[in-house]
């Protein structure tokens, strides 16, 4: 436990009552009727959380950058990682003159407070070089005073911050004295930057700016570029970087339709993992993602921001990123509204700047008073440790989210969050590969409207009821404690279009090996056998697949999870058609995609229909021609009278649309057969 946990939890009787009133005691829990069924499954590990998993960001306008006050919030929560000097600042900060051109400099804000404060917090610095409007030798200045006069020991370096945003696109709002905007040009910079600063200090990381998935100007290929930006940086520059950075403000004009961006996440770190591996070069998987600025539109200190930064930053922990950030510890109001009975100053800050709004029609509480987004920060600081595997979970209601960790000492923590603003919701939870303790699980919750966090033990493992709006943090023993074997490492696979071949090092011996398919919060078992490669039979070409390896010993003991593997089948090598699908122009969301469409068969084709299937529930077809098409739910059909003779291609075109990462079709069936695709 943090030090607020036990700060807050001085009036035990008090506080253990207020969380039966709110998640449901012993009694309310076992006479209350379930709405919601949760899994949590154990056999599906997911990945470990790091060092540096919680962060925040500081910036060289707040005042209170290097107060101890500050420092001491930030270590509470469990902070591990703080960014400086804070966003697009970076790309007119000087920092042996601690000087921005065009914008204010606080006082107190220098490099050296910020890093008395970083090591205060007990955190680890993550610093912005700048691009925009500095040199290669100025970032290996101050990697040189940082590490080498100081001994700092300051890691992580990232040259930039959003710099797509220098007008090559269009906007318009980073700062860019480089005649050429382009990302070719970028590239070229950050492969410069990293070869002076790590002439300096060879052991630090050199992060590159990309943008995330489904967020502009994702997709879109400039004028005189070759690709898009992602992908002409990761090409230039990818072997130059040790990870990428990346910002994501999901946006969304109601607390709702913002709350279900989360959704997203797993697809948009599929895709930038993809991007990475595909035009990165030789050893791209030693290329790390960062996750350094996110924040809300609707409720930026009010529950909403709570519930977005806990479902938010455990969906990317879990994906892999090793740090995700909030912007930012202070900000200052905009316009007080209300939302869920409290006051919203729209504020993107953790804590209160102890100001007013603009027109002076509302003041915010006292400074450094937290704000919603803290207490679930805080909350995530005893959720997500060091060490921790995160694993599977599934939800049949939209409203509510879970996510899950396994630690070290056999502990499962679930952590279930309420996106209802109106109804408390009453959970089943089930579990799958762990079997918690009769005794009651310690509980944690955050409530909408409440000044921190309660805790205690009450209920059972297998109920839990939410309050609205709320979260809650059930902790659990196993029923027993055993020596499980260990853990097997990564597997690997070779895969075609309906086989993989599975494969890893043997743990242990006289094991038997378990492999499991992730699906939702119930993994399906594969197949098992006391070797160490399993060959899966019957998959769907062009699907994504999860899986995980477990161990089991001769006395039925289980070991955690692999870490998991992630693949995609390919399609048939030979067929009776062949698919070539390309996205030809995108705007960021929506594209013209063109399909060409051979027919490899020794018969003519006598009208013919293509199936497709979009892979996200975000996507949706705008209009298409050269036949005709129908959409019904995520299946297209497009269907034609005209006759395709053997050998013969054809083509047909549509306009797409997608409101998120934009996974293309991998999968075709021309009258029932399924395609090669080139």
């Amino acid at each position: 436990m943090h030090v607020s946990l036990r700060r807050r939890a001085g009036a035990g009787a008090v506080v253990l009552a207020l969380v039966s009133a709110v998640v449901g005691g012993p009694s309310a829990a076992r006479a209350a009727a379930t709405d919601v069924r949760v899994d949590v499954d154990a056999r599906a590990g997911l990945a470990t959380v790091g060092d540096a998993a919680l962060g925040v960001n500081h910036a060289i306008w707040d005042a209170q950058l290097g107060a101890p006050a500050v420092a001491d919030r930030l270590k509470d929560a469990g902070v591990q990682m703080v960014r400086y000097p804070g966003g697009s600042y970076a790309d007119i900060y000087h920092w042996e003159t601690h000087t921005a051109p065009g914008g204010y400099v606080a006082p107190d804000t220098d490099f050296d407070t910020f890093m008395a404060g970083a090591r205060r917090t007990g955190a680890q610095p993550m610093i912005i070089a700048n691009y925009g409007t500095g040199t290669a030798a100025e970032a290996a200045g101050w990697v040189r005073y940082a590490n080498v006069t100081k001994g700092y020991g300051a890691k992580y370096w990232t040259i930039g911050n959003e710099n797509y945003g220098n007008g090559h696109y269009g906007a318009n709002w980073e700062a860019d004295d480089h005649a050429d905007k382009s990302p070719k040009e970028y590239a070229a910079n950050v492969v410069a930057y990293a070869e002076a600063m790590k002439a300096v200090d060879p052991t630090i990381k050199i992060g590159a700016v990309l943008t995330m998935p489904g967020n502009w100007p994702d997709g879109i290929v400039a004028a005189g570029d070759s690709g898009t930006w992602n992908q002409e940086v990761l090409t230039r520059a990818g072997a130059a970087i040790d990870f990428v950075d990346v910002h994501w403000y999901p946006g969304g004009s109601t607390p709702a339709e913002t709350l279900g961006k989360s959704a997203q996440i797993q697809d948009a770190i599929y895709l930038l993992r993809k991007q990475i591996n595909q035009y990165a070069g030789a050893g791209a998987s030693r290329i790390g993602i960062s996750m350094t600025e996110t924040n809300v539109d609707v409720g930026r200190n009010t529950q909403p921001g709570a519930l977005f930064l806990a479902d938010v930053y455990s969906g990317l922990l879990a994906q892999g990123v090793f740090t995700v950030q909030w912007w930012n510890v202070h900000n200052g109001p905009d316009k007080a509204t209300t939302i869920a009975g409290q006051t919203d100053f729209n504020d993107y800050g953790l804590l209160s700047s102890g100001t007013c709004t603009p027109d002076n029609a509302a003041c915010e509480p006292p400074l450094n008073t937290p704000f919603a987004p803290y207490h679930a920060l805080d909350l995530m600081g005893d959720f997500a440790r060091p060490g921790d595997q995160f694993v599977g979970t599934g939800t049949d209601d939209a409203l509510v989210s879970a996510h899950a960790v396994r630690r070290a000492t056999g502990d499962l923590a679930v952590l279930l969050v309420n996106k209802d603003p109106d109804a408390a919701h009453t959970v089943a939870l089930n579990y799958h590969g762990f079997t918690p303790s009769a005794a009651a699980p310690a509980v944690e919750t955050f409530t909408n409207g409440a000044d921190g966090l309660t805790s205690g033990s009450a209920g059972t493992a297998g109920t839990r009821t939410l309050a609205p709006y709320s979260l809650t943090l059930v902790t659990l023993h196993p029923s027993r404690t055993e020596n499980a074997p260990k853990a097997p490492a990564r597997p690997e696979a070779t895969v075609t279009d309906r086989t993989a071949t599975i494969s890893w090092t043997a743990s242990g011996s006289g094991l038997k090996y378990e492999v499991y398919r992730q699906n939702g919060g119930v993994s399906e078992l594969l197949g098992e056998t006391t070797g160490t490669s399993l060959t899966v039979h019957n998959l769907v070409p062009g699907r994504r697949y999860t899986v995980n390896v477990l161990a089991r010993d001769g006395a039925g003991r289980l070991s955690a999870a692999s870490p998991p593997l992630t693949f995609t089948t390919g399609s048939p090598a030979t067929s009776a058609c062949t698919v070539k699908f390309r996205d030809t122009n995108d705007w960021g969301n929506g594209y013209v995609g063109s399909i060409d469409i051979t027919n490899n068969g020794p018969a003519a084709l006598n009208g013919w229909t293509l199936t497709f299937a979009w892979p996200t529930a975000w996507q949706s077809l705008s209009s298409g021609w050269s036949a005709t098409w129908t959409p019904d739910s995520r299946t297209v059909r497009v269907t034609s009278d005209a006759t395709l003779a053997p050998g013969a291609s054809t083509n047909v075109g549509f306009v797409g649309n997608y409101s998120g990462p934009n996974v293309l079709p991998e999968s075709f069936t021309l009258n029932g057969t399924v395609c090669t695709t080139a």
